[in-house]
């Protein structure tokens, strides 16, 4: 596979990733009722999504290490949480695990040859 398709794949699921959280945390299940302070975890991610979108390696390569929280949170709160919360927490865990590959595919597939 080349680049352009793990810049894409990279690209959507992040995109998803920031939407999920946001709707978790605002309206479908937030912490307390009305909504969370948790929607700004969702903030975190428009950080680095304008450097996925165009393709800026160096992006790609902290937001492997970034989105490691993600998938730590959403495992806890799969184990922990009960009803919407937990599948939600499931779907975070998810697209959590398709960002970091895509990611790294991404850093992979544009490595100088020789470059180690």
């Amino acid at each position: 596979m080349n680049a352009r398709f793990y810049q894409n794949l990279t690209s959507i699921a992040l995109i998803a990733l920031i939407f999920l959280c946001l709707a978790w945390e605002a309206w479908l299940a937030p912490l307390r009722p009305g909504g969370s302070w948790l929607t700004l975890k969702a903030v975190v991610l428009l950080a680095p999504l304008f450097g996925i979108l165009r393709g800026k390696r160096y992006t790609y390569k902290w937001l492997s290490l970034l989105i490691q929280l993600y998938l730590l949170e959403g495992l806890t709160r799969a184990s922990s949480d009960h009803g919407l919360s937990q599948w939600l927490a499931v779907g975070e865990t998810l697209l959590a695990i398709v960002v970091f590959a895509g990611a790294v595919m991404f850093i992979r597939s544009t490595r100088i040859s020789g470059q180690k």
